[in-house]
């Protein structure tokens, strides 16, 4: 089965064309800048390579054409007809209450979608028009969403409720929803694979670090916490985004320096975190260099801060779980900074996490197992793969309705 992968942002198409039987990579690329004077497009197959061609997109529609254009071309594709595209998956990242897996996408879902807008105004516009542009340049194809709030959807009430009047949850639905929740569940499902235990034996806690970055505690394979909320501000520093604050500064910030509520939001959103604390960059690769090159007390103390933060959630999370099997990190910083998985496990012993910290600095593809002989839990370093997961969570739908057919 071959599988179309679509992540589309506000002004982005990430594509990846899987064929799930062997699981190879038949294809990949991003469209970047979409709607703006020049777009840049990136490509790679088996056959062809191209970096950051600069070319003229206007929408989400002429780029998906753009990509079935290429995957089609004689010389650069990977494929003769759109037909051998036998199903799509889409990244789709708010769901609200309405889906707690992965789902077929009809009419039905498409409008639970748009009624979801108002909590992901930025992101869910776009997926529906990546839906749209499918439904025009490969008719037919059956498509499937895979959400990035529907993990999360097992928390208890305890855990996603506001300590805010209960009304504006019943009325409104605001409440912790989390997200990057594909990538939480492929690395929980990788580490119990690499443990050798069914996950619905172990307690787990995924941490996705990169420039966006939230935790998960998983017990029994069920999400019951994550560090994201309502929206991906909350919970851990990022590159940008401050993670957690009091929730009295946004007002300081308005009554006092009289910033209106878009400059806050601005401000707390990608002006913070990393960024904000360094003042130097918000790339962790950047702040690397400067702790270790450099020594520089403005990344040192930003690190400690963005290592801190990520500690502190790993105690709350073993406390509600009453346990830890494997501590897991992943994400674009969580699998390539050494320094801060050893800067997080310092000290947790009494956790009984304890990391090798030659292990620690080696580098390899997949699963690495930093764990120091004596730690009674499993440290893990884990690549994830969200498009392998949407691969997977769309093949199995799809397979399932074939059976309900015959």
């Amino acid at each position: 089965m071959r599988i179309l992968v679509l992540n589309c942002g506000s002004s982005s198409i990430k594509f990846q064309l899987i064929n799930k039987e062997c699981e190879q990579l038949l294809a990949e690329g991003i469209i970047e800048r979409i709607g703006e004077e020049l777009s840049l497009f990136t490509y790679k197959s088996k056959r062809y390579t191209v970096k950051k061609n600069e070319v003229v997109i206007a929408d989400h529609e002429q780029g998906l054409k753009d990509i079935i254009d290429l995957l089609l071309d004689p010389e650069r594709g990977c494929i003769s007809s759109p037909a051998e595209i036998d199903a799509v998956g889409h990244r789709v990242v708010h769901a609200g209450e309405y889906f707690s897996g992965s789902v077929y996408i009809d009419d039905d879902v498409v409008r639970a979608l748009r009624d979801c807008t108002h909590l992901a105004p930025l992101h869910n516009p776009a997926n529906i028009k990546g839906i749209e542009a499918v439904y025009k340049y490969l008719p037919g194809t059956p498509q499937c969403g895979v959400f990035d709030t529907a993990f999360h959807q097992t928390m208890p009430e305890k855990a996603y409720l506001y300590a805010i009047p209960y009304e504006l949850y019943v009325e409104h639905k605001i409440r912790k929803y989390g997200f990057h929740g594909t990538s939480h569940k492929f690395v929980a499902l990788k580490a119990a694979e690499f443990i050798g235990k069914p996950i619905t034996e172990l307690k787990i806690i995924t941490c996705h670090v990169g420039n966006g970055a939230s935790i998960t505690a998983i017990d029994k394979g069920n999400s019951v916490d994550t560090s994201m909320g309502l929206t991906p501000l909350e919970g851990l520093v990022m590159g940008t985004r401050s993670g957690d604050i009091d929730s009295a500064i946004p007002l300081f910030l308005q009554e006092n320096l009289k910033m209106s509520v878009s400059e806050v939001n601005n401000l707390l959103n990608k002006k913070s975190g990393m960024l904000g604390l360094s003042q130097l960059s918000n790339d962790m690769r950047v702040i690397e260099d400067a702790i270790v090159k450099d020594n520089d007390p403005r990344a040192i103390r930003a690190h400690n801060v963005y290592a801190y933060r990520i500690k502190k959630y790993i105690g709350a999370y073993v406390a509600a779980m009453n346990g830890l099997d494997a501590l897991v990190f992943t994400g674009g910083v969580g699998e390539n900074m050494p320094i801060l998985r050893d800067l997080v496990c310092e000290d947790m012993d009494y956790l009984g996490i304890i990391i090798d910290k030659v292990a620690n600095n080696q580098w390899v593809s997949g699963t690495l197992d930093v764990s120091a002989p004596e730690s009674k839990v499993k440290v893990l370093k884990i690549q994830t793969d969200e498009e392998m997961m949407i691969a997977l969570e769309t093949e199995k739908i799809i397979n399932s309705r074939r059976k309900l057919d015959l």
